[in-house]
């Protein structure tokens, strides 16, 4: 380049890059593309531009070829398979079309392009940002299945399935990683590690690897220990923040993370968390999918036993580190276990919410899905508490406070890790996925597996004096019992439940029984007690009875969680017999919520949408808020306050949308008041061109 040269203008081809690489989502004046393929750049301001060209591409703090963070490459012809190359596809007098491609292992991140020629200084080209690459076989994260590349990696709208393992319910989430800045956020997550801040060179050339990324955004994720993006709270107080059931998707948690000056948002709880590194590790394009696992186990000790603890009077108590949560929701990541092997790869395990330390900080996986379906619980990452939160054994003790004594009441090998859900691929319906975790619950070779993780972790030949002795575990009561539901379970209404107690000797019992219902977090973890009776039976030989319960909604109202979910026990004392502990998790419904798309949805064109909600209860409610949201359908949130409402009353609520690109496309409504917690729906609109 002669002296008068100036700086030469790039045409980074946005469109047509973007289309090749799947990055058209992204609406970014920057040229995106994956690892591993060729794209395409112009630019003019060079004489016999192919004679002895160099491109130099370098990422993050002190770029150097060791650690693969700076390469410098000519033109040659044909493509490098190796390392970063550069193909002349035209040119003409004044400018050049150069096909350039990366390494299958590049590091992904925010690169500087700059070209030199001969013995000139180098000129800058601009930057771009290189992803991850579900669509090339080289890739790590390479993914077969078209159809789960377009759902794991591209797909906006996700659904999460929470309530308890008896009365699956679920709401939508918009991930919404293309959306505005979400990508420059992400980038921004990495740069602030932990694990960035101690050794940033480092920790950049490790960003080719994905099982390292997984980890370390897993951390980043929740606030504990660097400031990152989410405050978890699971106190059912949420004051100074929004409460986690009230987000509807990452967009905003993101964008108010940033805008804070990179304070952590409050509040998250576990779907929070794990919603939220889906939109993360999607937007840096590995596949990714939520997973909710119900009777989620929390094993503190790493014993792989659960103990919950129990007073006289059934009131469960807050003894002791362990705890079952009505479900959990994690994630689980695709791509390869180089570290492992090859039947180690394919999904694996990343958990966001800051239940125990690994490695010193609050950080979960990443750990082989099929490692733990096998009880190779030794393998990297937390693969005991993976283990345990879907198979861990439960123990239900009797407590005496004035003694210290505990009592075993009885245990159970097939209460934890039931129905473990996640959307299914290109359609809003629930997929069970718990044969992969584990073998059939009460099978020999499931507890086979159990046995070989217990003796991988050291657990089968130490004495354990929390355990309970064999003859305790062999003891059969004399009789059973269980609740059953009467009526409907929704907020608003009274709950109504049968007690049914059944006399499985051939001598009569006589049987003392103490009732309690409180209110509970998703964590079971007790807020208020709702109500408490007691009484007592003598049942006839092999005699059942059943001994209605109806709880009153006013009686429950004031209590309630915006969890919804009430916990009722009954412990039965047997005269002369081992005592029965009957025990139900109830999440009660919100009432329905309905919306309807009035006309055509059409691309840059006006559509109304009316929200319909009718008041269910015998007062008024007040305080009524609609939030709206929706990828490609609205920019950002829309909230809209509606007058209170009479007993029975409806109120019907329209607006506009504007979509910006055609397609199916997710709408997500909550409504909230002052008696109902976040009424959540959504609908599908349809948005042609």
């Amino acid at each position: 380049m002669g002296q008068a040269a100036t700086q030469p203008s790039t045409d980074w081809h946005l469109k047509e890059n973007a289309r090749e690489h799947h990055t058209s989502k992204f609406s970014s004046e920057e040229l995106i593309v994956r690892r591993g393929q060729a794209f395409t750049i112009t630019f003019n301001g060079a004489e016999r531009p192919e004679q002895n060209l160099v491109f130099i591409a370098e990422t993050g703090p002190k770029p150097s070829k060791a650690t693969k963070t700076l390469a410098t490459f000519d033109i040659s012809s044909t493509v490098s398979k190796e390392g970063w190359g550069a193909v002349v596809q035209s040119s003409s007098s004044s400018s050049v079309s150069i096909s350039i491609s990366s390494p299958h292992n590049a590091v992904i991140g925010r690169y500087r392009l700059s070209v030199q020629s001969g013995s000139s200084s180098p000129q800058s080209l601009g930057t771009f940002v290189l992803l991850f690459n579900p669509w090339s076989s080289g890739d790590d994260v390479f993914m077969p299945n078209a159809a789960e590349c377009e759902e794991y990696v591209l797909e906006e709208f996700g659904i999460i399935f929470a309530g308890n393992k008896n009365h699956i319910s679920s709401f939508g989430w918009n991930f919404g990683q293309f959306q505005g800045d979400i990508l420059n956020i992400c980038l921004a997550i990495m740069d602030r590690s932990l694990y960035y801040r101690q050794d940033p060179i480092t920790d950049v050339s490790h960003r080719h690897d994905p099982r390292y990324l997984g980890r370390v955004l897993s951390a980043m994720v929740n606030a504990n220990d660097d400031q990152g993006v989410v405050l978890g709270n699971w106190s059912g107080k949420y004051e100074g923040g929004k409460n986690p059931t009230s987000w509807t998707g990452s967009g905003e948690i993101l964008q108010g993370w940033k805008k804070s000056g990179f304070k952590p948002v409050k509040y998250g709880q576990c779907w929070v968390f794990a919603a939220v590194l889906t939109t993360v590790l999607r937007c840096l394009g590995i596949p990714t999918r939520t997973i909710t696992n119900f009777s989620s186990a929390h094993d503190a000790d790493g014993n792989l036993r659960v103990d919950e603890f129990y007073d006289a009077d059934g009131n469960h108590l807050e003894k002791g580190a362990d705890s079952v949560w009505n479900f959990h929701v994690w994630n689980e990541s695709w791509f390869t276990r180089n570290d492992l092997g090859p039947s180690y790869s394919g999904w694996q395990v990343l958990d966001a919410t800051p239940q125990e330390e690994s490695g010193g900080i609050y950080q979960c996986g990443p750990a082989s899905r099929h490692a733990i379906k096998e009880g190779e619980v030794e393998l990297d990452y937390d693969g005991p508490f993976v283990f345990a939160e879907v198979n861990a054994d439960c123990m239900y003790w009797n407590y005496d406070s004035a003694t210290g004594k505990k009592t075993l009441i009885f245990s159970k090998s097939t209460e934890i890790g039931a129905s473990i859900s996640t959307k299914a691929v290109g359609k809003d319906a629930r997929v069970d996925v718990t044969r992969d975790y584990k073998y059939e619950e009460g099978s020999a070779k499931e507890r086979e597996i159990f046995k070989k993780a217990r003796k991988k972790l050291g657990l089968e030949d130490k004495f354990d004096p929390t355990a309970p002795k064999q003859e305790e575990v062999e003891q059969k009561p004399d009789i059973s019992g269980k609740f059953k539901v009467a009526g409907s379970l929704e907020v608003g209404k009274d709950l109504n439940l049968l007690l049914v107690l059944e006399n499985l000797q051939s001598d009569a019992k006589t049987v003392n029984v103490n009732m309690t219902a409180w209110s509970t977090l998703y964590t079971r973890r007790r807020v208020n007690q709702i109500w408490k009776d007691s009484l007592s039976v003598t049942l006839a030989p092999k005699e059942e009875k059943q001994f209605p319960i109806k709880i009153k909604y006013p009686e429950y109202q004031q209590q309630l969680t915006t969890d919804k979910t009430i916990q009722v026990t009954a412990l039965c004392h047997v005269k002369d017999g081992i005592q029965v502990l009957v025990k139900r998790d109830i999440t009660l419904d919100n009432p329905a919520i309905d919306i309807q798309v009035l006309g055509e949805a059409k691309v840059n064109k006006e559509v109304v949408v009316e929200v319909a909600f009718t008041n269910p209860i015998n007062e008024e409610v007040k305080d009524c808020v609609l939030q709206v949201e929706g990828s490609d359908l609205l920019q950002g949130i829309l909230e809209l306050r509606i007058p209170p409402l009479k007993a029975s009353e409806k109120s019907s609520t329209k607006f506009k949308l504007i979509p910006s690109e055609a397609g199916p496309k997710h709408l997500l409504v909550n409504f909230f008041c002052d008696k109902f917690a976040d009424i959540k729906t959504f609908k599908v609109v349809n948005v042609i061109n």
